[in-house]
């Protein structure tokens, strides 16, 4: 037996408590507090980046704490139990490491991927793209798009052309601002971020990560700008834009 079993069985004991005796618990619904759910994967991916570890371990616990209630509100509804969940993943875990449940023998990291995308695909799924969920942010979702596509064989062999297509989608973007309709500007856009997106990850990073980066400095920039401005009794409607513009420059010296 884990460790673990005994704070994990005392854990479903109370959320089943809660929605038997809390009147909050007891009113909410799937539909009620599934964008805690995300919410709370933010968060835990926020404790991630911070290294955060003390912050990660009750981050942890929150997304615990969701996955049981919504398992726990599926059981008194009669859709499915407990039970089904835990099974339904350890069964497709060992389903889909056959190169440690079985006698498959992988190279490496990178065929176990490719292996793990043929059996989604022996299991019933239709398409490699089947499972990036849409309501994804917009960049990660290119990305993992990009990503399952290339595990079944579909991507360019290095990264010279798909900078040359970031350079075509761009003059066509162009193109579009000069001559054409807002429909073609935002789908030529659309075409240009997901070919910048696709050229970040042959560099092996993660454009919804490094555009977060990017908000981040810019945030902490701007909220300089406004700070210095406030100490002579100003807002930024007040200054003029050279004077912010040598502020921002100096606080991307002493911030980065």
């Amino acid at each position: 037996m884990h460790p673990a079993t005994d704070a994990y069985e005392r854990l479903v004991a109370i959320v089943a408590r809660l929605r038997r005796e809390c009147p909050w618990d007891r009113a909410q619904t799937h539909q009620s507090v599934k964008h805690l759910l995300i919410e709370e994967a933010y968060e835990t991916v926020e404790a991630i980046e911070q290294e955060n570890w003390e912050g990660l371990c009750a981050e942890l616990g929150d997304l615990l704490l969701h996955v049981l209630f919504h398992a726990v509100m599926a059981e008194e509804g009669g859709r499915f139990t407990l039970r089904e969940v835990l099974e339904g993943i350890a069964d497709k875990l060992v389903r889909r490491h056959p190169h440690v449940f079985g006698s498959t023998s992988v190279s490496g990291a990178e065929e176990v991927l490719r292996n793990w995308e043929q059996l989604k695909l022996a299991e019933g799924r239709r398409s490699a793209l089947e499972g990036v969920p849409r309501s994804l942010p917009a960049l990660l979702r290119a990305h993992r798009m990009q990503e399952k596509a290339s595990k079944v064989g579909f991507d360019w062999e290095d990264a010279a052309p798909v900078w040359e297509k970031v350079r075509e989608e761009l003059q066509e973007f162009e193109d579009a601002v000069r001559t054409g309709s807002p429909e073609d500007q935002r789908r030529e856009l659309g075409d240009l971020l997901f070919a910048l997106v696709n050229y970040a990850r042959f560099l092996d990073l993660n454009a919804e990560e490094v555009l977060q980066e990017a908000n981040q400095r810019f945030q902490k920039r701007f909220c300089y700008i406004e700070e210095r401005l406030r100490e002579e009794g100003r807002s930024p409607q007040e200054a003029t834009l050279e004077e912010m513009d040598r502020l921002w420059e100096e606080a991307k010296r002493l911030l980065g």
